[in-house]
């Protein structure tokens, strides 16, 4: 029951992100653009917090 459940909602999302792309393509591109910076910036947070480790938890 669960697995039906699964592909229903992943059949919904992507339903919606189709539409969302043919409705507006300048719209969506933002979407995907902002998505990237959060990955961007969370890798980098990363990045940095793993260098403060490695310097010894140093400022």
């Amino acid at each position: 029951m669960a697995v039906q459940w699964k592909k229903l909602g992943l059949f919904a999302l992507v339903v919606f992100v189709l539409y969302v792309i043919i409705t507006d393509p300048a719209k969506a591109a933002d979407y995907v653009q902002i998505g990237f910076e959060g990955v961007s910036s969370a890798a980098q947070s990363i990045g940095d917090f793993m260098t403060w480790v490695a310097n010894g938890g140093k400022d």
